[in-house]
């Protein structure tokens, strides 16, 4: 098995660029909207991911067992991860950008929690256990401090959903870690996801009459930029950089994103940036950071000690 390393340069500079393209996904649903619902967007670029995906173990010869011993947690995965953007696409038509990136990220509060449960391994420490307590005040503040002004009640319905789909993504990774998914082909996973995905997306988008697209350039260049950079080319980057690096340090860079995702939403949107959400915001991050870069942490003190 080969030893992960430490980041380096390369493994740096390809997190930033993962992050800033993470960061201006909900931003590129919200300005493509008008032209095509983000649950359309979402729907069809999980389809042409799909594909590109098939094309790609195609060309691996990766054999293509999708009927195999992994069909009943495929299944599972597939659904909670076309759960998880459904409540995308629909928070952000209530919820800004900006939002939706910070309350999304939650996701690793919720995997440490269903983990705890299941793997002795995987039990939490105080630091994590006070990760928890920060993120959760964070997110309390974000909810009860709103100033009514600013969405009123849409938006806290916008948010609500927003936390769902963060702990919906959660659940997916918890499921993936304790089922047969684990020893699997992260390409199998990932095109289990996207298959669950677009089928389930492509129905609800017809149930809610969100079907209607406007061929601009605007619609064409948000699917080009979710299905072929976002859902294809970041995700198989991010797998590439978790068999080569220690997957602890990886996860705590990835934070950049909802920072970036924030910055943007403000730059290119206008979005406010009421006191409430900027004081949960910061809570909500430092609780993930604790809960997932604890080993980080630890290492990094006592370091500077020695």
């Amino acid at each position: 098995m080969t030893e992960r390393q430490p980041l380096d340069l390369q493994a740096t500079s390809i997190m930033t660029v993962l992050c800033l393209i993470w960061g201006l996904q909900q931003i590129v649903l919200k300005v493509a909207a008008p032209d095509i619902t983000p649950l359309m967007q979402i729907a069809l670029r999980s389809g042409f991911s799909a594909a590109l995906v098939w094309i790609l173990m195609l060309i691996r010869k990766e054999p293509l067992d999708l009927l195999g011993e992994n069909l009943r947690p495929g299944l599972l995965v597939g659904a909670l991860f076309a759960i998880e953007f459904f409540l995308i696409g629909e928070g952000l038509r209530f919820t800004s950008a900006s939002h939706m990136v910070v309350l999304l990220y939650t996701a690793p509060i919720f995997v440490a929690l269903g983990l705890h449960w299941k793997f002795p391994a995987e039990r939490m420490n105080v630091l994590q256990w006070l990760g928890i307590v920060m993120a959760f005040a964070g997110i309390a503040i974000t909810f009860l401090l709103r100033e009514q002004q600013n969405g009123g009640s849409n938006m806290l319905f916008g948010d609500l959903l927003a936390l769902l789909a963060g702990a919906a993504w959660g659940a997916t990774t918890v499921a993936v870690r304790i089922t047969s998914l684990a020893n699997a082909p992260a390409t199998q996973t990932l095109l289990y996801q996207l298959l669950g995905g677009f089928i389930g997306l492509m129905v609800a988008a017809d149930l809610l009459g969100q079907t209607s697209i406007k061929f601009s350039a605007l619609a064409i260049g948000s699917m080009i930029f979710h299905s072929v950079i976002v859902s294809f080319a970041s995700y198989l980057a991010w797998f590439w950089l978790l068999k080569k690096y220690l997957a602890s340090r990886l996860g705590v860079f990835s934070f950049l994103t909802p920072l970036f995702g924030v910055l943007f939403g403000v730059w290119l949107l206008d979005e406010p940036l009421e006191p409430s959400f900027v004081v949960g915001s910061i809570l909500v991050l430092a609780g993930v950071v604790l809960v997932s870069g604890h080993a980080w942490l630890a290492q990094t003190f006592a370091r500077k000690a020695v």
